[in-house]
Protein backbone atom coordinates (compact mmCIF):
# COMPACT_ATOMS: atom_id res chain seq x y z
CA UNK A 1 0.00 0.00 0.00
CA UNK A 2 0.93 3.55 -0.68
CA UNK A 3 2.31 5.23 2.10
CA UNK A 4 0.83 8.47 1.27
CA UNK A 5 -2.66 6.82 1.41
CA UNK A 6 -2.05 5.95 5.41
CA UNK A 7 -0.66 9.38 6.00
CA UNK A 8 -3.94 10.81 4.93
CA UNK A 9 -5.88 7.76 6.58
CA UNK A 10 -4.81 8.22 9.49
CA UNK A 11 -5.11 12.32 9.30
CA UNK A 12 -8.72 12.06 9.21
CA UNK A 13 -9.33 9.48 12.07
CA UNK A 14 -6.76 11.49 14.17
CA UNK A 15 -8.38 14.83 13.56
CA UNK A 16 -12.20 13.33 13.76
CA UNK A 17 -11.01 11.99 16.96
CA UNK A 18 -10.16 14.89 18.46
CA UNK A 19 -13.04 16.58 16.77
CA UNK A 20 -15.53 14.35 17.67
CA UNK A 21 -14.25 12.04 20.63
CA UNK A 22 -12.06 14.63 21.87
CA UNK A 23 -15.09 17.57 22.19
CA UNK A 24 -17.95 14.88 23.40
CA UNK A 25 -15.60 14.19 26.41
CA UNK A 26 -15.63 18.16 27.36
CA UNK A 27 -19.45 18.08 27.15
CA UNK A 28 -19.66 14.75 29.48
CA UNK A 29 -17.51 16.34 31.96
CA UNK A 30 -17.26 19.98 31.68
CA UNK A 31 -15.23 22.45 32.06
CA UNK A 32 -15.62 26.25 33.57
CA UNK A 33 -13.63 28.67 31.89
CA UNK A 34 -14.52 31.55 34.36
CA UNK A 35 -12.90 29.47 37.18
CA UNK A 36 -9.55 30.62 38.14
CA UNK A 37 -6.71 27.75 37.71
CA UNK A 38 -4.16 26.45 40.16
CA UNK A 39 -1.40 28.26 38.46
CA UNK A 40 -3.13 30.87 39.49
CA UNK A 41 -4.75 30.22 42.92
CA UNK A 42 -1.03 28.69 43.75
CA UNK A 43 1.42 30.69 41.75
CA UNK A 44 4.61 30.08 43.39
CA UNK A 45 6.94 30.89 40.36
CA UNK A 46 8.39 27.47 40.92
CA UNK A 47 6.15 24.46 39.42
CA UNK A 48 2.18 26.78 39.43
CA UNK A 49 3.41 29.63 36.80
CA UNK A 50 0.69 30.56 34.60
CA UNK A 51 1.63 30.23 30.60
CA UNK A 52 0.10 30.48 27.61
CA UNK A 53 -1.41 27.82 25.58
CA UNK A 54 0.90 27.41 22.86
CA UNK A 55 3.70 26.93 25.79
CA UNK A 56 2.00 24.60 27.54
CA UNK A 57 0.88 22.95 24.27
CA UNK A 58 4.21 22.77 23.40
CA UNK A 59 6.06 21.37 27.41
CA UNK A 60 2.84 18.48 26.76
CA UNK A 61 4.37 17.81 23.49
CA UNK A 62 7.60 17.65 24.05
CA UNK A 63 7.78 16.07 27.04
CA UNK A 64 5.46 13.34 26.18
CA UNK A 65 7.16 12.76 22.35
CA UNK A 66 9.74 10.63 24.05
CA UNK A 67 11.56 7.98 21.97
CA UNK A 68 8.56 5.94 22.10
CA UNK A 69 6.71 7.03 19.06
CA UNK A 70 9.63 6.08 16.89
CA UNK A 71 10.97 3.27 18.75
CA UNK A 72 7.52 1.12 18.99
CA UNK A 73 6.01 1.53 16.27
CA UNK A 74 9.06 0.35 13.75
CA UNK A 75 9.67 -2.52 16.41
CA UNK A 76 6.02 -3.49 16.35
CA UNK A 77 6.42 -3.36 12.24
CA UNK A 78 8.13 -6.99 12.69
CA UNK A 79 4.10 -8.06 13.46
CA UNK A 80 3.28 -6.02 9.55
CA UNK A 81 2.16 -2.18 8.98
CA UNK A 82 -1.46 -3.30 9.96
CA UNK A 83 -1.51 -4.09 13.57
CA UNK A 84 0.82 -1.41 13.55
CA UNK A 85 -1.53 1.29 12.53
CA UNK A 86 -4.48 -0.17 13.57
CA UNK A 87 -3.50 -0.29 17.33
CA UNK A 88 -1.73 3.58 16.79
CA UNK A 89 -5.19 4.81 15.68
CA UNK A 90 -7.72 3.24 17.95
CA UNK A 91 -5.26 3.44 21.02
CA UNK A 92 -4.13 7.18 20.21
CA UNK A 93 -8.20 8.38 19.99
CA UNK A 94 -9.75 6.00 22.67
CA UNK A 95 -6.84 4.74 24.83
CA UNK A 96 -4.31 7.11 25.18
CA UNK A 97 -5.63 10.79 24.47
CA UNK A 98 -8.88 9.70 27.07
CA UNK A 99 -5.63 9.68 29.55
CA UNK A 100 -3.93 12.08 28.79
CA UNK A 101 -6.74 14.57 28.73
CA UNK A 102 -8.56 12.59 31.89
CA UNK A 103 -5.52 13.60 34.10
CA UNK A 104 -4.93 16.96 33.61
CA UNK A 105 -8.33 17.40 33.83
CA UNK A 106 -8.53 15.59 37.01
CA UNK A 107 -5.05 17.58 38.37
CA UNK A 108 -6.98 20.97 37.12
CA UNK A 109 -9.97 20.50 39.05
CA UNK A 110 -8.33 19.45 42.14
CA UNK A 111 -5.50 22.31 42.61
CA UNK A 112 -2.75 21.08 39.98
CA UNK A 113 -2.21 17.38 42.34
CA UNK A 114 -0.60 14.87 40.91
CA UNK A 115 -2.43 11.83 39.99
CA UNK A 116 -1.18 10.20 43.65
CA UNK A 117 -2.44 13.04 45.87
CA UNK A 118 -5.93 12.58 43.69
CA UNK A 119 -5.78 8.68 44.40
CA UNK A 120 -5.03 10.10 48.53
CA UNK A 121 -8.33 12.06 47.86
CA UNK A 122 -10.75 9.75 46.10
CA UNK A 123 -9.41 6.48 46.90
CA UNK A 124 -7.16 6.25 50.46
CA UNK A 125 -3.50 7.01 51.32
CA UNK A 126 -2.89 3.24 51.23
CA UNK A 127 -3.62 3.33 47.66
CA UNK A 128 -1.40 6.58 46.99
CA UNK A 129 1.46 5.71 48.93
CA UNK A 130 1.65 2.05 47.06
CA UNK A 131 0.87 4.60 43.30
CA UNK A 132 3.45 6.73 44.34
CA UNK A 133 6.40 4.02 45.52
CA UNK A 134 4.91 2.42 41.65
CA UNK A 135 5.91 6.06 39.88
CA UNK A 136 8.39 6.69 41.74
CA UNK A 137 10.42 2.99 40.54
CA UNK A 138 9.40 3.73 37.29
CA UNK A 139 11.09 7.21 37.06
CA UNK A 140 14.14 5.44 37.70
CA UNK A 141 13.59 2.99 34.17
CA UNK A 142 12.44 5.89 32.67
CA UNK A 143 15.60 8.14 33.43
CA UNK A 144 17.49 4.74 32.98
CA UNK A 145 16.98 4.27 29.60
CA UNK A 146 16.36 7.62 28.15
CA UNK A 147 19.69 9.09 29.61
CA UNK A 148 21.49 6.03 28.09
CA UNK A 149 20.08 6.63 24.87
CA UNK A 150 20.66 10.36 24.86
CA UNK A 151 24.36 9.83 25.88
CA UNK A 152 24.83 6.93 23.11
CA UNK A 153 23.39 9.37 20.35
CA UNK A 154 25.77 12.17 21.22
CA UNK A 155 28.56 9.90 21.46
CA UNK A 156 31.73 10.94 19.14
CA UNK A 157 34.68 8.47 18.96
CA UNK A 158 37.21 9.56 16.43
CA UNK A 159 40.76 8.35 15.69
CA UNK A 160 42.10 10.92 17.83
CA UNK A 161 41.49 13.27 20.74
CA UNK A 162 39.78 16.56 20.16
CA UNK A 163 39.37 18.91 22.33
CA UNK A 164 36.02 21.35 22.13
CA UNK A 165 36.84 23.55 19.36
CA UNK A 166 39.64 21.99 17.61
CA UNK A 167 39.68 22.47 14.01
CA UNK A 168 38.50 18.95 12.47
CA UNK A 169 37.75 17.89 9.46
CA UNK A 170 33.95 17.87 9.81
CA UNK A 171 31.99 15.64 7.98
CA UNK A 172 28.12 14.01 8.47
CA UNK A 173 29.44 10.92 8.63
CA UNK A 174 31.76 11.66 11.08
CA UNK A 175 30.22 14.42 13.08
CA UNK A 176 26.36 14.33 13.75
CA UNK A 177 26.25 13.53 17.10
CA UNK A 178 28.53 15.57 18.40
CA UNK A 179 26.90 18.36 16.07
CA UNK A 180 23.72 17.24 18.01
CA UNK A 181 25.57 17.33 21.41
CA UNK A 182 26.62 20.87 20.85
CA UNK A 183 23.37 22.06 19.90
CA UNK A 184 21.80 20.86 22.86
CA UNK A 185 24.36 22.57 25.09
CA UNK A 186 23.49 25.60 23.21
CA UNK A 187 19.86 24.93 23.27
CA UNK A 188 20.13 24.81 27.38
CA UNK A 189 21.89 27.93 27.06
CA UNK A 190 19.35 30.14 25.04
CA UNK A 191 16.57 28.56 26.50
CA UNK A 192 17.38 30.31 29.73
CA UNK A 193 18.05 33.26 27.84
CA UNK A 194 14.84 33.15 25.90
CA UNK A 195 13.38 32.33 29.56
CA UNK A 196 14.52 35.55 31.02
CA UNK A 197 13.03 37.48 27.83
CA UNK A 198 9.96 35.57 28.33
CA UNK A 199 9.57 36.44 31.78
CA UNK A 200 10.92 40.32 31.77
CA UNK A 201 9.90 41.57 28.41
CA UNK A 202 6.64 39.96 27.88
CA UNK A 203 6.60 39.96 24.31
CA UNK A 204 3.25 39.55 22.37
CA UNK A 205 2.63 35.80 20.75
CA UNK A 206 4.11 36.95 17.07
CA UNK A 207 7.22 38.54 18.91
CA UNK A 208 7.42 35.53 20.75
CA UNK A 209 6.95 33.10 18.18
CA UNK A 210 9.21 35.26 15.92
CA UNK A 211 11.95 35.36 18.14
CA UNK A 212 11.84 31.62 19.39
CA UNK A 213 12.55 30.85 15.82
CA UNK A 214 15.53 33.02 15.49
CA UNK A 215 16.63 31.70 18.07
CA UNK A 216 16.06 28.07 16.88
CA UNK A 217 17.83 28.57 13.75
CA UNK A 218 21.00 30.71 15.64
CA UNK A 219 21.41 27.29 17.83
CA UNK A 220 21.21 25.01 15.16
CA UNK A 221 23.93 26.52 13.30
CA UNK A 222 25.98 27.20 15.83
CA UNK A 223 25.72 23.46 17.22
CA UNK A 224 27.07 22.51 13.45
CA UNK A 225 29.68 24.71 13.34
CA UNK A 226 31.17 23.47 16.72
CA UNK A 227 30.65 19.85 17.21
CA UNK A 228 31.59 18.60 20.98
CA UNK A 229 33.51 15.86 21.07
CA UNK A 230 32.97 13.49 24.27
CA UNK A 231 32.98 9.94 24.97
CA UNK A 232 29.89 8.06 26.47
CA UNK A 233 30.32 8.41 29.75
CA UNK A 234 31.59 12.08 29.74
CA UNK A 235 28.23 12.50 27.76
CA UNK A 236 25.77 10.39 30.57
CA UNK A 237 27.62 12.74 32.54
CA UNK A 238 26.82 15.83 31.42
CA UNK A 239 23.08 14.54 30.91
CA UNK A 240 23.15 14.02 34.89
CA UNK A 241 24.05 17.17 35.70
CA UNK A 242 21.61 18.79 33.13
CA UNK A 243 18.59 17.13 34.02
CA UNK A 244 19.26 17.45 37.82
CA UNK A 245 19.32 21.33 36.96
CA UNK A 246 16.26 21.09 35.28
CA UNK A 247 14.70 19.54 38.04
CA UNK A 248 15.50 21.74 40.77
CA UNK A 249 14.96 25.43 38.99
CA UNK A 250 11.88 27.14 38.41
CA UNK A 251 9.78 26.31 35.29
CA UNK A 252 9.52 29.51 34.12
CA UNK A 253 13.88 29.45 33.56
CA UNK A 254 14.54 26.36 31.63
CA UNK A 255 11.72 24.35 31.29
CA UNK A 256 9.22 26.37 29.70
CA UNK A 257 11.17 28.37 27.45
CA UNK A 258 13.28 25.16 26.22
CA UNK A 259 9.84 23.13 25.60
CA UNK A 260 8.83 25.82 23.52
CA UNK A 261 11.93 25.98 21.69
CA UNK A 262 12.11 22.23 21.73
CA UNK A 263 8.40 22.06 19.92
CA UNK A 264 10.20 23.87 16.71
CA UNK A 265 12.59 21.35 16.67
CA UNK A 266 9.71 18.75 16.56
CA UNK A 267 7.17 19.88 14.68
CA UNK A 268 10.37 20.59 11.87
CA UNK A 269 10.93 16.99 12.01
CA UNK A 270 7.02 15.86 11.69
CA UNK A 271 6.56 18.50 8.93
CA UNK A 272 9.64 16.71 7.05
CA UNK A 273 8.29 13.46 7.79
CA UNK A 274 4.92 14.12 6.39
CA UNK A 275 5.70 16.38 3.40
CA UNK A 276 8.20 14.20 2.56
CA UNK A 277 5.76 11.32 1.89
CA UNK A 278 3.54 13.49 0.22
CA UNK A 279 6.14 14.63 -1.98
CA UNK A 280 7.59 11.01 -2.84
CA UNK A 281 4.51 8.90 -1.96
CA UNK A 282 7.21 5.76 -1.10
CA UNK A 283 5.36 2.51 -1.12
CA UNK A 284 5.15 0.07 2.30
CA UNK A 285 7.73 -2.52 1.33
CA UNK A 286 7.17 -4.27 4.37
CA UNK A 287 4.31 -6.98 4.52
CA UNK A 288 1.10 -5.80 6.05
CA UNK A 289 0.86 -9.16 8.49
CA UNK A 290 3.21 -11.36 9.42
CA UNK A 291 1.06 -13.59 11.92
CA UNK A 292 0.47 -14.39 15.57
CA UNK A 293 3.63 -14.98 16.13
CA UNK A 294 6.96 -13.73 14.96
CA UNK A 295 10.05 -14.59 16.14
CA UNK A 296 8.88 -16.43 18.69
CA UNK A 297 6.78 -13.61 20.26
CA UNK A 298 3.21 -13.36 20.23
CA UNK A 299 1.27 -10.39 18.99
CA UNK A 300 -0.55 -10.46 22.02
CA UNK A 301 0.47 -9.03 24.76
CA UNK A 302 4.05 -7.56 22.46
CA UNK A 303 2.28 -5.48 20.39
CA UNK A 304 0.39 -3.41 23.03
CA UNK A 305 3.69 -3.10 25.07
CA UNK A 306 5.86 -2.13 22.32
CA UNK A 307 3.71 0.33 20.73
CA UNK A 308 3.35 2.73 23.96
CA UNK A 309 4.05 6.22 23.14
CA UNK A 310 1.42 6.84 20.00
CA UNK A 311 -1.27 4.99 21.31
CA UNK A 312 -1.43 4.93 25.17
CA UNK A 313 1.92 5.97 27.79
CA UNK A 314 1.50 5.82 31.46
CA UNK A 315 4.12 8.29 31.73
CA UNK A 316 1.98 10.90 29.94
CA UNK A 317 -0.36 11.00 33.05
CA UNK A 318 2.92 11.77 34.92
CA UNK A 319 3.18 15.14 33.06
CA UNK A 320 -0.42 16.28 32.31
CA UNK A 321 -0.74 15.77 36.22
CA UNK A 322 2.59 16.75 37.49
CA UNK A 323 3.78 19.94 35.36
CA UNK A 324 1.23 20.46 32.89
CA UNK A 325 -1.96 20.57 35.33
CA UNK A 326 0.56 23.85 37.14
CA UNK A 327 0.60 25.77 34.29
CA UNK A 328 -2.45 26.06 32.17
CA UNK A 329 -4.41 29.50 32.69
CA UNK A 330 -8.03 28.30 31.36
CA UNK A 331 -9.94 25.61 31.81
CA UNK A 332 -11.02 25.46 27.88
CA UNK A 333 -7.10 24.93 27.03
CA UNK A 334 -7.09 21.50 28.80
CA UNK A 335 -8.83 19.64 25.49
CA UNK A 336 -6.15 20.98 23.01
CA UNK A 337 -3.40 20.41 25.37
CA UNK A 338 -4.33 16.98 26.69
CA UNK A 339 -6.02 15.39 23.81
CA UNK A 340 -4.62 17.43 21.10
CA UNK A 341 -0.57 16.65 22.03
CA UNK A 342 -1.58 13.15 21.77
CA UNK A 343 -3.15 13.33 18.43
CA UNK A 344 0.19 14.94 17.09
CA UNK A 345 2.13 12.38 18.54
CA UNK A 346 0.04 10.01 17.21
CA UNK A 347 0.78 10.95 13.47
CA UNK A 348 4.31 10.96 14.49
CA UNK A 349 4.17 7.37 15.20
CA UNK A 350 2.18 6.76 11.92
CA UNK A 351 4.91 9.07 10.33
CA UNK A 352 7.89 6.52 11.92
CA UNK A 353 5.95 3.69 10.48
CA UNK A 354 5.65 4.78 6.94
CA UNK A 355 9.41 5.83 6.71
CA UNK A 356 10.47 3.02 8.20
CA UNK A 357 8.52 0.76 5.78
CA UNK A 358 9.52 2.66 3.09
CA UNK A 359 13.30 2.01 3.60
CA UNK A 360 12.73 -1.41 4.00
CA UNK A 361 13.77 -3.90 1.17
CA UNK A 362 13.00 -7.29 0.38
CA UNK A 363 10.41 -7.17 3.11
CA UNK A 364 13.19 -6.11 5.80
CA UNK A 365 13.73 -3.25 7.14
CA UNK A 366 17.50 -1.59 6.61
CA UNK A 367 20.05 -2.30 9.98
CA UNK A 368 20.45 -0.35 12.92
CA UNK A 369 18.53 0.62 15.28
CA UNK A 370 14.75 2.98 15.02
CA UNK A 371 16.28 5.79 15.77
CA UNK A 372 19.03 5.53 12.98
CA UNK A 373 16.18 3.68 10.35
CA UNK A 374 13.77 7.02 10.58
CA UNK A 375 17.00 9.58 10.85
CA UNK A 376 18.27 8.16 7.60
CA UNK A 377 14.93 8.04 5.93
CA UNK A 378 13.61 11.77 7.04
CA UNK A 379 16.85 12.98 6.70
CA UNK A 380 16.46 11.58 2.75
CA UNK A 381 13.70 13.75 2.23
CA UNK A 382 15.45 16.69 3.76
CA UNK A 383 18.41 16.11 0.74
CA UNK A 384 15.86 15.49 -2.37
CA UNK A 385 14.52 19.24 -0.72
CA UNK A 386 17.98 20.88 -1.28
CA UNK A 387 19.52 20.63 1.96
CA UNK A 388 23.04 19.15 2.16
CA UNK A 389 23.40 15.76 3.70
CA UNK A 390 25.83 16.97 6.79
CA UNK A 391 23.12 19.20 7.94
CA UNK A 392 19.77 16.97 7.16
CA UNK A 393 22.26 14.19 9.14
CA UNK A 394 22.72 16.69 12.16
CA UNK A 395 18.85 18.15 12.35
CA UNK A 396 17.64 14.56 13.04
CA UNK A 397 19.85 13.16 15.17
CA UNK A 398 19.42 16.24 17.29
CA UNK A 399 15.21 15.67 16.72
CA UNK A 400 15.42 12.13 18.47
CA UNK A 401 17.75 13.41 20.76
CA UNK A 402 15.49 16.29 22.06
CA UNK A 403 12.61 13.80 22.23
CA UNK A 404 14.49 12.05 25.13
CA UNK A 405 15.81 15.20 26.45
CA UNK A 406 12.49 16.92 26.76
CA UNK A 407 11.32 13.80 28.45
CA UNK A 408 14.37 13.54 30.92
CA UNK A 409 13.88 16.81 32.30
CA UNK A 410 10.01 16.60 33.33
CA UNK A 411 10.72 12.90 34.69
CA UNK A 412 13.40 14.09 36.67
CA UNK A 413 11.30 16.76 38.38
CA UNK A 414 8.57 14.28 38.43
CA UNK A 415 10.33 11.78 40.10
CA UNK A 416 11.57 14.26 42.97
CA UNK A 417 8.02 14.96 43.20
CA UNK A 418 6.68 11.54 43.51
CA UNK A 419 9.76 10.80 46.31
CA UNK A 420 8.90 14.35 48.21
CA UNK A 421 4.78 13.30 48.65
CA UNK A 422 5.57 9.91 49.15
CA UNK A 423 7.19 11.10 52.46
CA UNK A 424 5.13 13.77 53.29
CA UNK A 425 2.68 13.34 56.28
CA UNK A 426 -0.80 13.71 56.57
CA UNK A 427 -0.65 17.22 56.27
CA UNK A 428 1.58 17.41 52.76
CA UNK A 429 4.67 18.37 55.11
CA UNK A 430 7.38 16.67 56.79
CA UNK A 431 8.22 16.76 60.17
CA UNK A 432 10.70 14.33 61.40
CA UNK A 433 14.59 15.59 60.64
CA UNK A 434 15.38 12.30 58.30
CA UNK A 435 12.00 13.18 56.39
CA UNK A 436 12.85 16.74 55.86
CA UNK A 437 16.12 15.79 54.95
CA UNK A 438 15.04 13.18 52.48
CA UNK A 439 12.36 15.69 50.70
CA UNK A 440 14.71 18.59 50.42
CA UNK A 441 13.84 19.21 46.79
CA UNK A 442 17.62 19.01 46.36
CA UNK A 443 18.56 15.38 48.21
CA UNK A 444 15.50 14.12 46.26
CA UNK A 445 16.26 14.59 43.23
CA UNK A 446 20.31 13.40 44.11
CA UNK A 447 18.66 10.17 45.31
CA UNK A 448 16.67 9.89 42.62
CA UNK A 449 19.30 10.35 40.01
CA UNK A 450 22.01 8.54 41.58
CA UNK A 451 19.35 5.26 41.02
CA UNK A 452 18.68 6.18 37.30
CA UNK A 453 22.40 6.45 36.66
CA UNK A 454 22.85 2.69 38.54
CA UNK A 455 20.15 1.58 36.45
CA UNK A 456 21.67 3.33 33.23
CA UNK A 457 25.21 1.48 33.10
CA UNK A 458 23.84 -1.84 31.91
CA UNK A 459 22.07 0.04 28.93
CA UNK A 460 18.98 0.89 27.49
CA UNK A 461 18.49 -2.78 25.57
CA UNK A 462 18.43 -4.36 29.28
CA UNK A 463 15.65 -2.21 30.57
CA UNK A 464 13.66 -1.54 27.66
CA UNK A 465 11.25 -4.31 27.71
CA UNK A 466 10.55 -3.97 31.49
CA UNK A 467 10.14 0.01 30.86
CA UNK A 468 7.79 -0.78 28.00
CA UNK A 469 5.61 -3.20 30.42
CA UNK A 470 5.61 -0.90 33.52
CA UNK A 471 4.21 2.28 31.15
CA UNK A 472 1.50 0.57 30.06
CA UNK A 473 0.53 -0.98 33.56
CA UNK A 474 0.77 2.40 35.01
CA UNK A 475 -1.28 3.34 32.22
CA UNK A 476 -4.62 1.07 33.71
CA UNK A 477 -3.80 1.86 37.07
CA UNK A 478 -4.27 5.91 36.05
CA UNK A 479 -7.63 4.60 33.72
CA UNK A 480 -8.73 3.01 36.97
CA UNK A 481 -7.72 5.90 38.97
CA UNK A 482 -9.66 8.09 36.77
CA UNK A 483 -12.79 6.40 37.12
CA UNK A 484 -12.94 6.40 40.19
CA UNK A 485 -12.77 10.56 40.20
CA UNK A 486 -15.29 10.72 37.62
CA UNK A 487 -18.19 8.16 39.57
CA UNK A 488 -17.08 10.16 42.89
CA UNK A 489 -17.39 13.53 41.43
CA UNK A 490 -20.83 13.06 39.38
CA UNK A 491 -19.13 12.39 36.06
CA UNK A 492 -19.94 9.61 33.65
CA UNK A 493 -16.95 7.45 33.50
CA UNK A 494 -18.07 4.10 31.58
CA UNK A 495 -16.08 5.07 28.49
CA UNK A 496 -12.55 4.26 30.98
CA UNK A 497 -13.94 0.28 31.67
CA UNK A 498 -12.86 -1.05 28.35
CA UNK A 499 -9.24 0.67 27.77
CA UNK A 500 -8.68 0.00 31.71
CA UNK A 501 -9.80 -3.74 32.18
CA UNK A 502 -7.82 -4.21 28.37
CA UNK A 503 -4.38 -2.31 29.19
CA UNK A 504 -4.49 -4.19 32.73
CA UNK A 505 -4.95 -7.69 31.23
CA UNK A 506 -2.05 -6.93 28.51
CA UNK A 507 0.44 -5.56 31.06
CA UNK A 508 0.18 -7.92 33.70
CA UNK A 509 0.35 -10.66 30.84
CA UNK A 510 3.21 -8.87 29.81
CA UNK A 511 5.28 -9.24 33.12
CA UNK A 512 4.53 -12.56 33.72
CA UNK A 513 5.65 -13.62 30.75
CA UNK A 514 8.87 -11.46 31.15
CA UNK A 515 9.24 -13.22 34.68
CA UNK A 516 9.37 -16.54 33.45
CA UNK A 517 11.47 -16.17 30.71
CA UNK A 518 14.32 -14.47 32.91
CA UNK A 519 13.52 -17.69 35.24
CA UNK A 520 13.70 -19.69 32.01
CA UNK A 521 17.53 -18.13 31.29
CA UNK A 522 18.68 -19.06 34.86
CA UNK A 523 17.23 -22.60 34.24
CA UNK A 524 19.51 -22.51 31.02
CA UNK A 525 22.46 -20.73 32.97
CA UNK A 526 22.44 -17.80 31.48
CA UNK A 527 21.53 -15.63 34.09
CA UNK A 528 23.00 -12.50 34.90
CA UNK A 529 22.24 -10.85 37.99
CA UNK A 530 23.40 -7.46 37.07
CA UNK A 531 21.20 -7.13 34.07
CA UNK A 532 18.86 -10.38 34.36
CA UNK A 533 18.27 -10.12 38.73
CA UNK A 534 17.97 -6.03 38.60
CA UNK A 535 14.74 -6.91 36.26
CA UNK A 536 13.55 -9.66 38.03
CA UNK A 537 13.70 -7.53 41.37
CA UNK A 538 12.01 -4.54 39.93
CA UNK A 539 9.64 -6.84 37.73
CA UNK A 540 7.99 -8.48 40.93
CA UNK A 541 8.18 -5.13 42.83
CA UNK A 542 5.97 -3.51 40.08
CA UNK A 543 4.00 -6.70 39.74
CA UNK A 544 2.88 -6.69 43.27
CA UNK A 545 2.72 -3.02 43.78
CA UNK A 546 0.20 -3.28 40.63
CA UNK A 547 -2.07 -5.42 42.52
CA UNK A 548 -2.11 -3.54 45.35
CA UNK A 549 -2.59 -0.18 43.57
CA UNK A 550 -5.48 -1.91 41.60
CA UNK A 551 -7.26 -3.52 44.25
CA UNK A 552 -7.72 -0.30 46.27
CA UNK A 553 -9.17 1.68 43.32
CA UNK A 554 -11.47 -1.26 41.72
CA UNK A 555 -12.71 -1.73 45.24
CA UNK A 556 -13.29 1.77 45.73
CA UNK A 557 -14.65 1.80 42.24
CA UNK A 558 -17.61 -0.50 42.42
CA UNK A 559 -18.96 -0.38 46.37
CA UNK A 560 -21.96 0.03 47.32
CA UNK A 561 -23.37 3.95 46.64
CA UNK A 562 -24.04 4.93 50.10
CA UNK A 563 -20.70 3.85 50.85
CA UNK A 564 -19.61 6.95 48.45
CA UNK A 565 -22.46 9.61 49.78
CA UNK A 566 -19.99 11.53 51.87
CA UNK A 567 -16.94 11.63 49.59
CA UNK A 568 -19.31 12.51 46.38
CA UNK A 569 -20.30 15.87 48.23
CA UNK A 570 -17.03 16.93 49.61
CA UNK A 571 -15.77 16.28 46.45
CA UNK A 572 -18.36 18.32 44.53
CA UNK A 573 -17.86 21.10 47.15
CA UNK A 574 -14.55 20.96 46.42
CA UNK A 575 -14.93 21.19 42.61
CA UNK A 576 -17.37 23.83 43.17
CA UNK A 577 -15.11 26.26 45.71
Amino acid sequence: MNGLAIVLISIAVLGGGYLFYGRWLVKKWGIDPKKKTPAYEHEDGQDYVPAPKQIVFAHQFSTIAGAGPVTGPIIAAAFGWVPALLWILVGGVFFGAVQDFGALYASVKNEGKSIGLIIEKYIGKTGKRLFLMFCWVFSLLVVAAFSDMVASTFNASLSKAYSIGAPVAVTAATTPGAAAGSISIFYIIGAVLFGLFLKYVKPNQVVMFFSGIAMFVAMMAAGMACPIYLNKMQWLLVVFAYIFFAAVVPMWILMQPRDYLSSFLLIFMILGAVVGIFMTRPDMNINAFNGFNVNGKMLFPTLFVTIACGAVSGFHSLVSSGTSSKQVRNEKDILPIGYGAMMLESLLAVAALVVAGAAAKGGKLPDGTPFQIFSAGVAGFFEKFGMSAYVAKCSMTMCVSALCLTTLDSVARIGRMSMQELLYDEDGKAHTPVTKFLTNKYVATVITLACGFALSLGGYNNIWSLFGSANQLLAALVLIALAVFLKTTGREGWMLYVPMTFMLVVTMTALVMAVVNIFAKAGAGKFVFLTDGLQLIIAVMLMALAVMVAYHCLRKLFEKPEKQSKTKASAKNADAE
